[in-house]
């Protein structure tokens, strides 16, 4: 009964399949492998941009920082949600990459609004010499709630930047569990709507460790090199971090991943919301669940095993009935009984 996070969970077994087959014989690297080809095409593929530029790293952060220092000047702002997780949870290295820049916060969601971006923006650039310039814009689908952008708030985003020069940037550390969701194409969630860059994640969705970064405009791409072996993170057996992509990428493993995440998501937010004195927070939309249970339930559940984020809260000390914020979430493995056993448990 794991629900901590999708980070937690085990990669599939067919990339870990793909890593023992990469690891025979001898490959030329730093990405001059034959695999790191292959991932070049079919990410073109996926996001229907044969003049895309496609990179690989091991991380999230080292995705999101590299491409926003590509897009950005140090003396420049990046305009994001207050929970993005380059905000939240990143140790200020894309101020550290950038040379930096600063984050500046749009709004007080975890969803920016056009209105809100536009509100931010008008109000830098208003010390001359003085101030922070304006840079891009750092968007997360899913969000750090667990809430999806629409097609439209995309694209209200995108033309709001696009409106001031500016560049867009998607952090897409579950752009699958986005995707699935919204029922579009990888073209229309991101190019097609203004997106410039994409952090396209692999690790949380069954990888071991790999994150794609895909420019649509290629005249970024020297630049990025540069970034990324000047930042230590230009892998030299880099085999091993294409041979994940190329498996995840194969037969649309990605996509069935997250679709199980999802679904197995759907299943627990409707046991949860069943059990008495729970309340949801955030209507869940991909494969994150925030929600509030009363302190009796969240000692069962701990005391039987389960593991998932309290938020807040004296777990041992209080009204047995006082609601307590958590998050659960789910990854492909997750099967229906831990799902069931979950439930079973948090009802007593």
């Amino acid at each position: 009964m794991h629900f901590a996070s999708d980070n937690a969970g085990p990669a599939h077994p067919q990339i870990i399949d793909a890593l023992a087959k990469a690891n025979d014989g001898y490959a030329m690297g730093y990405g001059a492998d034959p695999i790191m080809t292959r991932v070049q095409t079919q990410l073109r593929a996926v996001f229907e941009a044969p003049e895309a530029e496609v990179f690989l790293v091991a991380t999230g952060t080292t995705a999101n920082s590299l491409a926003l220092a590509t897009l950005t000047q140090p003396w420049q702002t990046i305009f994001c949600s207050p929970t993005a997780h380059i905000h939240e949870d990143e140790c200020n290295a894309p101020e550290f990459y950038t040379g930096g820049a600063k984050l500046t916060l749009v709004g007080r969601d975890d969803k920016m609004t056009a209105d809100s971006l536009r509100t931010t923006i008008l109000a830098e650039e208003s010390r001359g010499v003085h101030g922070p310039q304006r840079g891009p814009v750092s968007i997360t689908q899913v969000t750090e709630r667990g809430q999806i952008y629409t097609l439209d708030e995309l694209s209200a985003l995108t033309a709001t930047a696009h409106e001031f020069g500016l560049k867009s940037h998607l952090d897409g550390a579950r752009f699958a569990n986005a995707l699935v969701a919204l029922g579009c194409s990888p073209a229309e969630m991101t190019w097609k709507l203004g997106i410039d860059a994409v952090s396209f994640g692999g690790t949380k969705n069954g990888c071991l460790g790999v994150e794609a970064v895909v420019f649509f405009d290629p005249g970024h791409a020297w630049e990025f090199e540069l970034r990324r072996k000047r930042g230590g993170h230009l892998f030299s057996k880099h085999r091993y971090l294409s041979a994940q992509m190329s498996a995840y990428l194969d037969a649309d493993l990605w996509l069935d991943n997250a679709r199980c995440a999802n679904m197995a998501c759907a299943r627990l937010a409707a046991g949860v919301r069943d059990l008495p004195g729970v309340s949801i927070d955030f209507e869940p939309q991909a494969n994150l669940i925030f929600a509030h249970l009363p302190r009796a339930m969240h000692q069962r559940l701990h005391a039987g095993g389960a593991v998932y984020y309290r938020l807040a809260g004296d777990l041992d000390n209080g009204d047995p009935d006082e609601p307590l914020p958590c998050r659960l979430v789910t990854d492909w493995s997750v099967t229906d009984a831990r799902i069931d056993q979950f439930i079973a448990l948090a009802r007593g």
